[in-house]
């Protein structure tokens, strides 16, 4: 009888590698709120996507180390603000830049509460309120799915996303003009 082996690279070696090919998804920035009062923070992440319309609900993947992390185990809400693409600064301060933490992230930025008490952020593209519905924990991460209890979604402007590194605004007026500048029409789709 024949087997195979194989040989499976250690894990530890392919961190980099992964990093290097997540680096290649654009993901869309969020600021993730927790907390009331005088216990409030949050984070930036690029990992929320919606889960289902029936009922509403998003996923998002959240570093367990992060101190918004406990407040949110407790507390079983979070806010979901999704930037837009003027908002670099707010994806900045989440993100731990210059060193803030807790309530410091809150300054310089407009906040309103709605059905949970968590912040949320006025001029984002949208937010979502959310109270947890179930908590997945892997690995560093955990899988937080949200059942949003109210949204408030902003006209049309240019979004924030995450690329190599990197924001990116992406807006659609300016960016479907420069793509059809560029584009090359399919010989195929011509009478």
């Amino acid at each position: 009888m024949n087997s195979i082996i194989r040989h499976m690279p250690d894990a530890t070696a392919l961190q980099p590698d992964f990093r290097s090919a997540m680096r290649q998804l654009v993901g869309g920035v969020s600021v993730i709120t927790v907390g009331r009062g005088d216990e409030v923070t949050g984070m930036t992440v690029s990992s929320l996507s919606s889960l289902a319309v029936d009922p509403p609900s998003i996923i998002v993947s959240l570093n367990r180390n992060a101190s918004s992390w406990p407040i949110l185990q407790r507390e079983r809400v979070f806010g979901a603000n999704l930037l837009a693409a003027d908002q670099i600064g707010v994806a900045e301060r989440f993100a731990g830049k210059g060193g803030l933490r807790g309530a410091e992230r809150f300054a310089g930025a407009e906040w309103r509460r709605r059905v949970t008490g968590v912040p949320l952020l006025v001029g984002a593209l949208a937010t979502l309120d959310c109270e947890v519905e179930e908590i997945i924990e892997r690995h560093s991460h955990a899988i937080v799915i949200g059942k949003v209890v109210h949204i408030d979604v902003a006209p049309q402007s240019a979004a924030l996303a995450y690329w190599h590194g990197s924001y990116v605004g992406v807006d659609r007026e300016d960016d479907l003009g420069r793509l059809a500048a560029f584009s090359v029409p399919d010989p195929r789709l011509t009478p």
